[in-house]
């Protein structure tokens, strides 16, 4: 292969990569303010962020792929991690290019280099510092925890969260009230005076939240089956507590369930009686007395059987003890519909309880199932053709019909077998423009709370440059111009706001962004989110502006204790942000524990999109005569 020619570069022509360069150049030097935001609002901390974030937004604009090829080809960067100091790395590539080229044009660098590399780096620290706090020494990224109910009453285990970790406490507004956070805070601070630490409190607006309403409760039947082993021998017998009326709570024991009877029934019974019944199927059964204490009777059975509230209770042999007594304490466990590809469901506006599909004898569907809406107002806006989503995405469905404040959606992605829907389960219209305000009344009446209380509030379901604007006004009005804010992203609207929101959250002193993955993926599809939350780190860090990552981090090991090898992977992910956050669970220490150990291996290898050179142990194997 013959060699180039003396003073020939190898690779793409550089006299048409300077030519595109120094275009944009001249364009990100005099690119316009965002439209509709006024520089002057902007914070003095963000003025140099936003300008920034400014010539990023206009450097996207373009597709660079060719440029990287021509570039990369040159062995010179690839513009591939100029987010947080646009302009200079566009002057950095473009004099290194005129060099190779033997150019030395005199105007090779712009006029504002104001931002280099290192004040990027500078800049997002110190917002960073300034929303979440300052991290402990040999802290590699800050963790959110959100608060179980239990926080307002087990000091302990806020000590120990923050003890191994914690570095912003997180209140969900959506759950407790008033009293309940405000116990925790008070633990809170009772623990960063033990320990020397501090941590932030963040507290979150429910915002409005789409919900399935109740559905019809089934019937009132309760089972009771004794354990049995593989050869279907009783290894246990199932097992009753049997109490008064008054003490029903007062179970002293690990029982399978807990039913009130009559006093003066109870009050006959003795070790050793025999309790007789016919079940709700007719069937014959007796149970043994096994204990008496002053709180109420333990019974066992080693057979099946249903109980109802008309199930009458026989005292055998009673010999001038009351016989018989009424059962109470059987409540109908609320129904779920089951909804499989192909059927309909009836989405009402009307406040009655959901009810399951109506079919005859042969199977066909006489009615479909119909359940009702928390925020029934927003059914109106909903069009024909539009997607439909419920229970964080495991049901899905096409509005097939709008009529009367009903909505009929044909549901096409389910379970083969049937998808089980209950009440309380969250709903998206990620197609519909429902242009829901992102604070309602209770949000505003919690802002109070957290005006007085939380170093940083989140907004939920953050759509638009006027919810900001609404939140940081309510904010000012209750005596708060200091709070951080944070905006969580969650919705396809709130993704394609993010720069203008971005813009008027800098006129705070601090602010950052949350991203919601939970509902963000319902709305943007499973198969976008990974693209998605790219694009919103990389504008955060072209804005110098912190990122919480969010949603079901190390969920299996909250909640169950043992982590999924996915979820390890995901954790480890969530260290290009500033901020990790954990929801509640049994386990929740355990989770702080391995996400703290997680985000300080990660430290040594990755910081933002850029790879850590650091030694490879595998490296040093290979070589074991010339160690480093």
């Amino acid at each position: 292969m013959p060699a180039s020619p003396p003073n020939q570069l190898p690779g793409s022509e550089p006299s048409a990569l300077i030519a595109e360069l120094e275009d944009i150049q001249q364009e990100l030097q005099h690119c316009v303010p965002f439209p509709g935001i006024d520089p002057a609002s902007i914070h003095p901390h963000f003025q140099l962020s936003a300008r920034n974030l400014m010539q990023y937004l206009t450097l996207r604009r373009r597709d660079l792929r060719p440029l990287q090829t021509g570039l990369s080809e040159l062995g010179l960067s690839s513009l591939g991690r100029s987010e947080s100091h646009v302009l200079t790395t566009i002057d950095t590539v473009l004099w290194t290019l005129r060099r190779l080229a033997d150019r030395h044009d005199a105007s090779t660098m712009s006029i504002d280099r104001s931002i280099d590399i290192q004040t990027g780096r500078r800049l997002l620290r110190e917002h960073s510092d300034m929303l979440l706090g300052e991290l402990p020494g040999g802290g590699s990224g800050h963790i959110m925890v959100t608060m179980p109910t239990e926080a307002a009453e087990d000091y302990a285990l806020v000590q120990e969260l923050l003890r191994c970790g914690m570095t912003c406490m997180r209140i969900n507004c959506a759950h407790d009230n008033p009293d309940t956070w405000s116990a925790m805070i008070a633990n809170l601070r009772q623990a960063e005076e033990r320990l020397g630490r501090r941590c932030k409190v963040s507290m979150d607006l429910a915002g409005p939240k789409l919900r399935t309403g109740p559905v019809a409760s089934g019937p009132a039947v309760l089972k009771l089956r004794p354990r049995r082993d593989a050869w279907g021998r009783v290894v246990e017998p199932a097992t009753l507590w049997l109490t008064a009326e008054a003490d029903r709570l007062n179970t002293p024991l690990e029982v399978d369930a807990c039913l009130s009877v009559e006093p003066s029934w109870l009050a006959g019974l003795e070790r050793g009686d025999r309790v007789k019944l016919r079940d709700t199927r007719g069937k014959k059964r007796s149970m043994a007395v096994l204990d008496r204490t002053s709180l109420g009777c333990l019974l066992g059975i080693d057979r099946t059987l249903y109980l109802s509230p008309e199930t009458l209770l026989h005292l055998a042999g009673a010999r001038g003890r009351k016989a018989r007594t009424a059962i109470g304490g059987i409540n109908g466990r609320p129904a779920r519909l089951t909804l499989r590809p192909g059927d309909h469901l009836v989405l009402t506006s009307e406040a009655v309880p959901g009810t399951p599909a109506i079919v005859d004898e042969s199977g066909r569907t006489m009615e479909p199932a119909i359940i009702s809406c928390t925020l029934p107002e927003v059914l109106s806006r909903v069009r024909q053709g539009e997607e439909v989503w419920f229970d964080d995405g495991r049901i899905g469905g096409i509005v097939d019909q709008v009529e009367n404040g009903r909505l009929l959606i044909r549901i096409v992605s389910a379970l083969p077998d049937g998808s089980k829907l209950g009440a309380d389960k969250g709903i998206n219209f990620p197609s519909s423009s429902l242009q829901l305000p992102a604070m309602t009344e209770k949000d505003r009446e919690d802002l109070k709370f957290a005006a007085a209380h939380a170093d940083i509030v989140a907004l939920s379901f953050a759509n638009n440059i006027g919810d900001v604007e609404a939140l940081i006004s309510l904010l000012r009005e209750y005596g708060n111009t200091t709070a951080g804010i944070v905006l969580k992203i969650e919705t396809v609207a709130g993704f394609r706001n993010l720069p203008a929101m971005l813009f008027k959250a800098m006129s705070m002193p601090s602010c950052g962004i949350m991203i919601a993955r939970g509902d963000l993926a319902v709305e943007m599809g499973f198969a976008r989110l990974a693209e998605v939350q790219e694009e919103i780190l990389w504008l955060c860090e072209a804005a110098h502006v912190p990122v919480i990552w969010a949603t079901q981090v190390l969920e299996n090991l909250a909640k169950h204790g043992a982590p999924t090898r996915a979820e390890i992977t995901d954790a480890a992910m969530g260290h290009r942000a500033e901020c990790v956050m954990l929801n509640k669970g049994p386990h929740v220490i355990s989770a702080v524990k391995t996400l703290d150990d997680i985000l300080r291996r990660m430290q040594g290898h990755q910081a933002k999109k850029g790879s850590m050179l650091r030694e490879l142990h595998v490296a040093e194997t290979c070589f074991p005569d010339h160690a480093p």
